[in-house]
Order: C-alpha cells, then structure tokens, then sequence
C-alpha cells in the first residue's frame, strides 16, 4: 500500500518540502550537538559536563515555551521560523570561528546552547501551527507519521555520522555540513513555501495572551489530562535512559558497542511505527490508543530488560517499547490539532511543552541518583535476599536491572491510573 498517492502528493507539496528540508536541517544540528559533546568529552572527561550542553539546550523549553507561544500565535509563522533558523545558524558559525581561532571554551558552549534551546522553543510551536495550516484535516494522521519517521532516522543516523565525520576530519566538516543543511532549509522555506497567517487579537498584553493557553487547558481537561500522563510517560522514559548505559556497560555480554546497537534499535523501531501510522486506517476511539500503547511500551520493555542477561533480548525490550510511540503520538497529534483553535494552537502548544516535558530532566536525574546511590548498594549488601540476585543478578549493573523493574512498576501504575480517568472523557473528532 502506499503512504500517499499522487493526488496527494500535489495537495501537500507545502507540507513535504517544509518536512523534508528541516528534517535535513535537524539532522545537521544533531550532528553538530553529538560531535560538541564528542569534543567537549575529550577536553574534560566529565559526563555531568557534557550533560549540562542538554540541560541548557532545555532550560528555555521549561522557562519560556509560555511566551514563545504567544510569539507564535501573535507573529507571521514563517518570519518566526525563518529568525529562529537564522539566530541559531549565527550560534553555530561563532562555535567555528572560536574553534578555529582557538579559542573555544567550555562556557561558551554553554551560551551558545542555551541561545539555540531559546531560539528551538520560539520555533517549535511556530512549526506545529504551521503544520497545522498547510495540511488538510483529513492527512493529520499520515503527516503525523512521516514526521515521527523523520525523527526516527535522525536518532538513527545522527550519533554514526557525528561519529564519522568528526573522527574523519574534525569538528570543521561537522560544522560546514550543519551549515549546508541550514542554507537548503532556509531557502526552501523562504523561497517556496506559503504558509498562511491566522488570525489574533491586536493590543492583547502578552501576559494576558500566555494566560489564555492555560485557560484553554483549564477548559478542557481531556488535553490537560493527555498532556499530564505524557509527562508521567517522560519521567519514566527518561529515567529509563539514564539508567540504560548502567545497565547495559557494566554486563558481562554487554559494553558500549552493545549499548549503541540496543541504542538504535530504538530508532528502528520507531521508523517502522511511523511507517505503520502512515497506512493504518483511522481508530475509533483515540484516547484509548494512546494509554493502551503506553501501557505495552512501559510494562514490556522495562520487566523484559530487568529480568533478562542477553542482548538479543535487549534489543527485542527496544524494540518492543519503542514501537508503538510514534502511534501514540500520531493520535495525540490529531487530538490537539483537531480540538486546539489555530489561533490558539501556538500559546496552548507552548503550554504543553512546558507541562509535558519538565520532567525529562528530572527523570535524568533521578535515574542516575537512584542507580548510583539507592539501587546499585541496596543489591551490594543485600547477602542475604537471594532471590532479588536470582531475578536482577549480581555484581554491577544489577542495580540497574532493580531500577528497570521499579520503572516498570511505575510506568504501568501511571498508564493504569490515568487510563481510568480518561475513560471518562469523550473525544468527538468531526
């Protein structure tokens, strides 16, 4: 079967250069991300270093998403988008000039990583809307789809072309290639794609204008319900995340090389869900699918890695988990975009983002400190439960394996829980 026909292929030719070039653009700043923390790992040795470049990149989406999506919803979509490009190209060519002088420090990355994550939080939600006005109703689904296969082949193929490049020629090329990819973005967009202007309120305070997206939420608790279980759903995730290398490093059958390949399988995964979005027909009940795939996701793949010392079967937990996300998040796509006003989608995405995704930081957090500090000594002076070794094993790495099965506990409570009240609600989709 294919994803789309001919006709509409025609119908959303906007849609298709807008996702194909930034899609290109992306993967040239992962590149660019992953190959920065290459060097800086090399200059300090230090992963709490490396892993502040994250922290500031997502400090503006926690701090200032609210006003971004009053930006959003307040300014020409596509002068936004084509500002935020640019700032964040400005950031990226400064990096090469101290580089290249010598001069490049470790605090300068920091700067410059949070003027990128402010200038990403500005477009996000700029994007979304934009989306949202250059597709038809009846195509949320597919597109929804192609972007979460895009994303996917980004998480695949960003780390192993980092690797290459900057292994091959230094940070020089990684950054000229991220550059390349800025320039066939930018044009396309300004160049050939329209993307119409919705209509706002004039002489509205931008307080005023933040304040409506939660009002909006407020309102209809079906979304702030969604929005709060997918960021339960981001909380164990990522824990999960930092908990992985911990668990996988230290295991016999395991070390990095292994960790890279259960890494990617992740990806795999999802480019296969995506592929499935594409084609599948449209469920009946959306709401359902969401908390159903979730519930799969975190109780499977967390018991199955506890529980388990092979890494055929690791990459089988990846897979298993990951599959299904991009069908969750397909349907949550066309939820919002269906039951959100355009006018309002940017303040109400931005919203979102702050809600949903604070917690990934803290999940990070915590499944580090749980591993290193409760988990890993509990399983250490534990002698005398024999069967917590029999069930998670022994020696390093078997803390972690407790920390799955505790995800797992969670996760399914979370699913379970918000699963019920969620019932509760009705989604009509006209």
């Amino acid at each position: 079967m294919k994803i789309l026909k001919k006709n509409e292929l025609f119908k959303l030719k906007d849609f298709l250069i807008l996702w194909s070039t930034q899609s290109i653009s992306q993967l040239g700043s992962s590149i660019t991300a992953f190959a920065l923390t290459l060097w800086l790992y090399e200059r300090t040795g230090s992963s709490l270093s490396t892993a502040a470049l994250t922290i500031c990149s997502y400090a503006p989406y926690v701090l200032m998403s609210i006003f971004a999506g009053v930006l959003t919803d307040r300014f020409n979509k596509k002068r936004t988008m084509l500002s935020c490009d640019l700032f964040a190209a400005i950031c990226t060519i400064i990096v090469f000039i101290l580089f290249r002088t010598n001069c490049l420090r470790v605090w300068h990355l920091y700067v410059l990583n949070g003027i990128s994550g402010l200038m990403n939080t500005v477009q996000q939600p700029a994007s979304e809307v934009a989306m949202t006005l250059i597709v038809p109703e009846k195509y949320y689904q597919k597109t929804s789809g192609l972007c979460s296969m895009s994303r996917s082949l980004i998480s695949i193929l960003n780390p192993l072309i980092a690797t290459a490049l900057y292994s091959f020629a230094g940070l020089n090329i990684v950054i000229a290639v991220d550059l390349g990819s800025f320039f066939v973005a930018f044009l396309a967009l300004l160049f050939l794609i329209k993307i119409p202007q919705n209509k706002y309120e004039k002489g509205e305070k931008v307080l005023h204008l933040a304040k409506e997206g939660f009002i909006f939420l407020k309102e209809n608790p079906l979304i702030m319900t969604l929005i709060l279980f997918m960021s339960g759903v981001n909380l164990v995730a990522s824990a999960f995340d930092a908990t992985l290398p911990g668990y996988v490093i230290p295991n016999p059958k395991g070390g990095s090389s292994i960790l890279g390949i259960v890494t990617s399988c992740a990806g795999i995964a999802m480019i296969i869900g995506s592929l499935m979005v594409s084609v599948l027909p449209k469920p009946k009940d959306r709401v359902r699918v969401i908390y159903l795939t979730m519930l799969f996701s975190l109780s499977t793949e967390n018991f199955l890695l506890a529980f388990s010392r092979e890494p055929v079967l690791w990459c089988i937990g990846q897979i298993i988990g990951w599959i299904l996300v991009p069908i969750m998040s397909a349907n949550m796509d066309v939820i919002l975009r269906t039951t959100i006003p355009v006018e309002l989608q940017g303040r109400v995405y931005a919203c979102r983002n702050t809600l949903q995704f604070f917690t990934i930081p803290i999940g990070l957090f915590l499944g580090g400190f749980m591993v290193d500090n409760i988990c890993e000594p509990f399983m250490n002076t534990s002698e005398n439960l024999s069967i917590l070794k029999t069930f998670f094993g022994t020696g390093k790495g078997s803390g972690a394996a407790l920390m799955m099965f505790i995800l797992g506990v969670c996760g399914s409570l979370i699913c379970i829980i918000t699963g019920r009240k969620l019932r509760k609600y009705r989604y009509d989709e006209n």
